[in-house]
């Protein structure tokens, strides 16, 4: 299965107002992901991988022992986060599912202290990389952060909110205030319905 660009679920504007801009999604998502879904079929063009699903890719590429991954992981990953993201956001970020709050009132004590781990382990991730609230294999929830590209997936985790902390997701609009980047993600970007939707898929 060749990796394809998918189209954003909204305008490229749409989430301007929120404070992700117009042209940080052309670079974002028009050249950045584009250049991942690229790259990764030409290198997994006349392996064994050309033909499984990114998560298998992704599964079966990943080194628990390297920090620098191979090529082909790199792009499938990179791919495949990107896809996520541009689902877990939305132009009205609307109010948390009651189910979805109960869930992380159970495992953070509230949606406050929620915001504060993830705000927290995106901008304590050093160099480029990704924060997330997964489902674990025991059923809880929890904030984690990954380096580069890699994801929830790799450790056999559910991923119900990611936030890319990439520079070139933020700078446009942000510079170099990543906890601005994360707190304004949080309270006006976030598509809490998606996130509901995962964890009750999960």
């Amino acid at each position: 299965m060749s990796f394809t660009l998918p189209d954003l679920p909204y305008a490229h504007d749409a989430l301007a107002a929120a404070g992700m801009s117009k042209e940080t999604m052309e670079y974002h998502h028009d050249l950045h992901h584009n250049a991942y879904v690229d790259n990764g079929n030409k290198l997994i063009a006349g392996t064994k991988w050309e033909g499984k699903s990114v998560e298998d890719i992704i599964t079966g590429t990943y080194d628990a022992a390297s920090v620098a991954q191979n090529g082909i992981f790199n792009n499938a990953s990179q791919h495949w986060n990107h896809s996520q993201f541009w689902e877990m956001m939305g132009p009205d970020s609307g109010a948390m599912p009651s189910e979805l709050a109960a869930a992380i009132n159970d495992s953070f004590g509230s949606v406050d202290e929620f915001k504060s781990q993830f705000s927290a382990a995106g901008a304590g991730q050093f160099g480029s990389g990704w924060c997330w609230l997964v489902k674990g294999k025991d059923g809880g929830l929890k904030v984690t952060k990954t380096e580069n590209g890699v994801n929830p997936l790799c450790f056999g985790q559910t991923a119900l909110l990611g936030c890319d902390v990439w520079e070139h997701s933020y700078y446009i609009d942000f510079r170099n205030k990543r906890p601005v980047y994360l707190s304004n993600f949080l309270d006006k970007l976030v598509n809490w319905e998606n996130v509901a939707a995962r964890l009750s898929a999960s």
